[in-house]
């Protein structure tokens, strides 16, 4: 009878068995998708806090310690840190929250000089720096993986510090990188509940690290984009005071025909051209070329240009207003840049222009031959060197004055390099010949078409190339 039983007994066990595996198993399951739940709950939050951080607009160093402390309340660790790579192979902390422990000894003593430990150890974390090779931080950064050191007393790579507080019992360090750029390792030390980090700590923060470096990367463009906005608003503002200070209208001087254009090749260029009267029959008229683009050049061309119409009418000679103008710029002009310029004054009453010529380009006069009456080009000028470029007395030494007739029909080109110097697509110039040659066929027109003509042959000359430097051109004709 019991023989009976036994058997029954067994052969229910046998039909059981596999009940309870399955339920043990399902148990197992349920665990494991509960910690997948849990663990994507935990990223979907790391990832608010991450996205409240850039709606916010903190900077880098505000994100950064927003990303160690998120880390800590996702993964339940008692503190954090966050290391960027340096010049010269070097690693250092950019953020830490908690009592991370230092990468390397503390100095005994040292932290009595402070009013809080907590406040030394941030202090130290901040300060020091280590080879990129160092420790279990510089394994992530050469190796790219992240590290999950399990029992941190065991890995030789873990600072034993006398300071309890400071003991690694376990530590995680992953990597932060998002399409390949590196923003540092992301580590957390010691659980909360005083456990070792687990396998699925581990993989919630390469999560976590994905999401953060996601953060950095977008606030790195954030930041690029409001940067870029700015000065677009700053090109915007300069370009418009650029063009208040070119002249709106020409001087109405009977017997003269004037016509001036001006094209940066950014919003704002260091090109400058002004005319002005300086009485009922003399005009001054100045063509400058500011060394560099942008806003710096801008800025020196408004100096310049307010400064010489300040200067002209106190001479009657072009170099003697060159020599004070270089004078009163000598202390606005930073170490390499400087200002070639051409000033001209036209005298109708006595039929004559003068120049003086600071190292720019030559001015082109059309004159119709008196024996053929057939148009004749020439480039003229005096001597000078650039303004700013040398002391005083020598530029006063080398520029002088160089007068020309200028009687009826005569026409006066002054112009920059961005005209003579634009290249096509061969790399060839379409220098001061083909300028003399295109003067030479429009001789006849107006100053408007004249320069309409010059623009339409240097724009037919470049083709589809990309203007690469401002250009000028100002021209006067006497009727």
């Amino acid at each position: 009878m019991f023989l009976i039983f036994l058997g029954v007994l067994l052969g229910v066990l046998c039909m059981l068995l596999p009940l309870y595996r399955a339920f043990k198993g399902n148990e197992r399951l349920d665990e494991e998708k509960q910690l997948v739940i849990q663990e994507r709950q935990l990223v979907v939050d790391f990832m608010h806090h991450m996205v409240e951080a850039l709606g916010e607009g903190l900077s880098q160093d505000e994100l950064r310690q927003r990303i160690v402390h998120a880390a800590i309340l996702s993964s339940g660790a008692l503190s954090a840190a966050l290391f960027e790579h340096t010049a010269g192979n070097l690693m250092r902390s950019v953020a830490v929250e908690g009592l991370f422990p230092p990468h390397r000894p503390l100095p005994r003593a040292a932290s009595e000089k402070l009013t809080t430990r907590a406040k030394f150890i941030e202090q130290v974390l901040r300060s020091e720096t280590f080879p990129d090779n160092e420790g279990v931080i510089g394994t992530v950064f050469i190796t790219g993986k992240g590290q999950l050191i399990v029992d941190a007393v065991a890995d030789e790579r873990i600072v034993r510090h006398t300071d309890q507080a400071l003991k690694v019992r376990s530590i995680i360090a992953v990597p932060l990188t998002f399409r390949d750029e590196f923003f540092g390792v992301l580590a957390v030390a010691n659980a909360a509940d005083g456990n070792p980090f687990t396998a699925a700590d581990f993989s919630l923060m390469q999560s976590l690290a994905e999401q953060a470096a996601l953060a950095l990367h977008n606030a790195k463009f954030l930041n690029f984009q409001i940067e870029k906005t700015q000065l677009d608003l700053d090109l915007s503002l300069a370009s418009g005071i650029q063009q208040m200070l070119l002249p709106d209208e020409m001087p109405d001087i009977p017997g003269l025909d004037i016509d001036a254009r001006y094209s940066p090749a950014q919003k704002v260029g260091g090109d400058l051209y002004d005319v002005f009267a300086l009485t009922n029959s003399r005009l001054g008229v100045v063509v400058a070329d500011v060394s560099g683009k942008g806003i710096p050049a801008s800025l020196l061309m408004a100096i310049c240009r307010t400064n010489l119409r300040q200067i002209a009418p106190r001479h009657s000679s072009p170099a003697e207003t060159m020599k004070e103008l270089n004078r009163v710029l000598a202390g606005n002009l930073c170490n390499g840049m400087f200002i070639t310029m051409l000033y001209a004054v036209i005298d109708l009453e006595a039929g004559a222009v003068t120049f003086a010529r600071a190292g720019h380009e030559l001015p082109l006069l059309s004159r119709r031959n008196p024996l053929t009456n057939i148009p004749e080009e020439t480039f003229v000028g005096s001597e000078g060197m650039s303004l700013g470029m040398v002391p005083d007395e020598i530029f006063s030494e080398v520029i002088a004055d160089h007068v020309e007739s200028f009687s009826s029909g005569d026409v006066l080109i002054l112009y920059t390099d961005g005209i003579t110097e634009a290249p096509n697509e061969d790399d060839k110039e379409f220098s001061g010949t083909r300028l003399a040659d295109t003067v030479r066929t429009l001789h006849n027109r107006t100053a408007i078409e004249l320069n309409n003509g010059i623009l339409e042959n240097l724009h037919r000359f470049t083709g589809s190339e990309p203007q690469r430097d401002d250009f000028t051109l100002v021209t006067v004709k006497r009727g």
